[in-house]
């Protein structure tokens, strides 16, 4: 039997702190993508979840209903146990590129789909056309077959993937409403159930470089997206970590290529690695391929060690069209017209080492974009040399400017230097990771 229903009073159901029911849900998100229900109410309805809340079988409706609005990825094909990675974002975030890998080299396939960068940085794809001739453009047998013969894929985010999730996201965007934790948890988790993998590991960043800046607010995030994942049926862990500096020391399209291709070959700054293999043993543990985070640490470790990790790196690149060579070679990856040291005109302990800081300096060299239609220059950004804890003597290089010209590497010494804070006493020392939420 049809029942009508009112999208006033579902207005005002929810701001009067009602739940709605799947239906009701069903309605809202149906009638916004077709058109029938206009901006203004959508609007309403948003501001109401704003200070109501919702609870959550209703953020799990609304994620369903988002899933439905597309494509889901029909991942059935694949061999084997498949997982996914998402981070919340931050400031030299290139764990996917070390992650990957060493998942594939143990026989966990990573199916992924990734976007492009809106902010300081690209995003995973930007990142990886570092590797000249590489292409994400993948159709969907392309994307099996890759998946199945070499472990990993990491495709672009088509239009037709949660496309429910872009017009919503965009209302919010101008209405003041992005910071509402159960339409944060539904636009994730969204696209993460729709990709199909059987396991999801979440990166959620909390520090002065994310969008999370409070410490309670990103585990409460990592909760309510680890219990929506497990109630749709999927095994979901959290890993909350620390942003309040750039993650490892480079901040910039080929630059963080670089530092991941380091972290595979064994090297790379420490809190970066701690990270990865942080992040890889949660999908270790969840894929039932070790019964310790130790264990699971060591099998990790063994593929930087054996060099697999770095093989199934470089058989991503060909396959995808890239140059290979430059995963074993990083001197061939884009490489700036001027490089610049920004040398310490103080002495001292780093006491602050600002991400957001770093990425709008970034943003300044052009490693990001403005704009949707702004172009990207790979091979600009900031390699760091001291970060949060070093000791600096005066006219000691703190960072190098890798920029495009004279002036803007000045520009960016200029915003870098403003990103340092020093003191005569060693700040305490910080972890990278705040904890894991199962």
């Amino acid at each position: 039997m049809f029942f009508f229903m009112n999208t006033s009073e579902l207005i005002v159901k929810k701001r009067d702190g009602g739940s709605l029911s799947p239906e009701e849900i069903s309605h809202l998100i149906e009638g916004y993508v077709n058109g029938s229900i206009p901006d203004y109410q959508m609007a309403a309805f948003l501001m109401a979840v704003y200070f109501k809340g919702m609870t959550d079988e209703e953020t799990l409706a609304l994620t369903e209903e988002m899933i439905k609005s597309g494509d889901v990825l029909d991942l059935s094909a694949i061999e084997g146990i498949k997982a996914d990675k998402h981070s919340t974002g931050g400031v030299g975030d290139k764990t996917s590129l070390v992650i990957c890998p060493m998942l594939s080299a143990l026989g966990i396939k990573m199916p992924k789909m990734s976007g492009r960068g809106l902010g300081h940085t690209g995003g995973t794809i930007d990142k990886l056309e570092s590797f000249s001739g590489l292409k994400t453009d993948i159709d969907g047998d392309s994307f099996i077959k890759q998946a199945n013969d070499v472990g990993f894929v990491i495709a672009g985010q088509t239009a037709k993937l949660v496309p429910a999730d872009k017009k919503l996201y965009a209302l919010r965007d101008v209405t003041a409403t992005v910071d509402i934790m159960p339409l944060i948890v539904s636009s994730i988790m969204s696209k993460k159930l729709a990709s199909g993998a059987d396991i999801i590991v979440l990166d959620v960043k909390t520090g002065s470089g994310a969008f999370m800046k409070k410490q309670e607010d990103a585990f409460e995030l990592a909760r309510q997206m680890v219990r929506l994942g497990q109630n749709a049926g999927r095994k979901t862990v959290a890993v909350v970590s620390d942003m309040d500096e750039p993650l490892g020391y480079a901040v910039g399209n080929a630059l963080e290529v670089k530092e991941a291709i380091e972290v595979l070959n064994g090297q790379g700054e420490e809190g970066l690695r701690k990270l990865c293999l942080m992040l890889g043993s949660c999908a270790v543990l969840e894929a039932g391929l070790a019964k310790t985070e130790a264990e699971a640490l060591q099998m990790l470790e063994e593929t930087i060690d054996n060099g697999s990790a770095l093989a199934k790196l470089a058989q991503f690149v060909k396959a995808q069209g890239g140059d290979e060579k430059a995963v074993y070679d990083p001197s061939l990856l884009p490489k700036a017209a001027i490089v610049q040291k920004l040398f310490s005109p103080f002495e001292g302990y780093v006491q602050k080492l600002d991400a957001d800081g770093i990425g709008r300096a970034c943003i300044g060299l052009g490693a990001g974009r403005q704009t949707k239609d702004s172009v990207i220059d790979l091979s600009v950004g900031v390699v760091l040399h001291k970060k949060l804890g070093d000791y600096v003597e005066k006219n000691e290089c703190l960072a190098e400017i890798h920029a495009s010209s004279e002036e803007k590497a000045e520009q960016g010494k200029k915003q870098v230097l403003d990103c340092f804070g020093f003191s005569e006493k060693r700040p305490e020392g910080r972890d990278i990771i705040k904890g894991i939420v199962k």
